[in-house]
């Protein structure tokens, strides 16, 4: 995670060097600077006073040592942001009753139903569950044809029933099977499958809320439970200020409860806009970021939970790293560092990179992995 400081200001050191080698004021960054800038107080002292000429590196001056010194390491830089996720199921399903009668009987809250199972049972017959993405909206007999009979069709073949060939028309074969169906779950046997018996979801579903208990009618449209698919997800908002982190298809770790981190995705993003209660005061925007599990295992046994999720903005490999605070701002601009060499130091003129954790990524000439730089205390 990046921080932002303001430089500090050293004392300029005393005039003890021969003549070519003038006094040295110089300015240190004192944190890490977000986007890769170094921010410096305006109307601070000035630069350093150390010109290279072009070259990049200074001779070495017979000056006082630095108050402290750090170690030129290589390493990978991550750019991180943590924000706090909950970790649920996915967005809820209303299931309205379709068929007229009494319910006789409901799931619990909680339950998960697979395909060929009752969902709830109305006048002593089972409403059921088969798998589809298009949902059921009309009565299903011989002659008619649709993607919604291949649905059943596929469903009656995966429960065991044959004799038809899968395709987009309900056939007297389809019929023979239907009854073979309806004959082991207990319903009429007609051949037909009525608006409201069967319904289709992508795959097995969760009872979230039951919203029509036993003894109640139904029928007519009147919501009688909501439910919602098995998978996982973490829904996360961002400020609007770091929406930078939020792109789809994102890679971001989240750090489960007990601190195992699992590696997610991110799948949707979109931007939520809040308004407060009697529409007064100032509304508030955020980015809303809904994120998968790679392993959905993970959440075995976690109803809801708070999670914190990691986004990466930036990652650097095997690249030089100083601390920030090893920075000196130079006169003629641009950044350097002091490097100790025994009783003497030099100074290097460097290109910075990423800035993350309170270290930055350089580059200068002569710079190597295990170098001493100068810091202040």
């Amino acid at each position: 995670m990046s921080d932002r400081t303001r430089a500090g200001d050293r004392a300029p050191a005393a005039d003890t060097a021969p003549a070519d080698r003038r006094a040295v004021r110089r300015r240190r960054a004192g944190g890490v600077a977000a986007a890769g800038e170094v921010v410096l107080a305006a109307g601070t002292a000035t630069a350093a006073a150390v010109g290279f000429g072009g070259g990049g590196t200074g001779a070495p001056a017979a000056a006082a040592l630095p108050p402290g010194a750090a170690q030129v390491t290589r390493r990978t830089m991550l750019d991180t942001e943590e924000v706090q996720g909950d970790l649920g199921y996915r967005a809820e399903t209303a299931l309205a009753g379709r068929i007229a009668g009494v319910v006789t009987r409901v799931p619990l809250p909680g339950d998960v139903i697979v395909r060929g199972r009752r969902i709830y049972r109305v006048d002593d017959t089972p409403v059921v569950l088969m798998y589809g993405d298009v949902a059921a909206y009309r009565t299903l007999a011989p002659g008619v044809s649709g993607v919604d009979v291949r649905q059943l069709e596929r469903n009656l073949k995966a429960l065991g029933y044959g004799g038809f060939t899968v395709d987009r028309t309900y056939t007297w074969g389809t019929a023979i099977a239907v009854r073979r169906w309806q004959k082991e779950r207990g319903l009429p046997q007609t051949g037909q499958v009525e608006l409201g018996r069967v319904v289709f979801a992508p795959g097995r579903i969760r009872i979230a809320a039951v919203t029509a208990g036993v003894n109640r009618s139904t029928g007519g449209g009147q919501e009688v439970l909501r439910y919602t698919g098995t998978g996982r997800r973490v829904t996360a908002r961002l400020e609007v200020s770091k929406q930078r982190l939020a792109r789809k298809g994102v890679k971001v770790a989240v750090q489960m409860p007990g601190g195992r981190k699992v590696a997610g995705r991110v799948e949707r993003v979109r931007t939520v806009v809040e308004r407060p209660a009697g529409q007064s005061g100032q509304a508030e925007t955020s980015i809303e970021t809904v994120i998968s599990l790679r392993d959905p295992k993970a959440a075995a046994g976690i109803e809801a939970a708070v999670v914190t999720v990691v986004f990466t903005a930036a990652k650097r490999e095997d690249v030089l790293t100083v601390p920030v605070a090893a920075l000196v701002a130079l006169a003629e601009g641009g950044y350097g560092v002091e490097v100790v060499e025994g009783s003497a130091t030099r100074y290097v003129k460097v290109e910075t990179g990423l800035f993350a954790n309170g270290r930055v990524e350089v580059t200068g000439d002569g710079l190597r992995e295990g170098s001493t730089v100068g810091m202040p205390r």
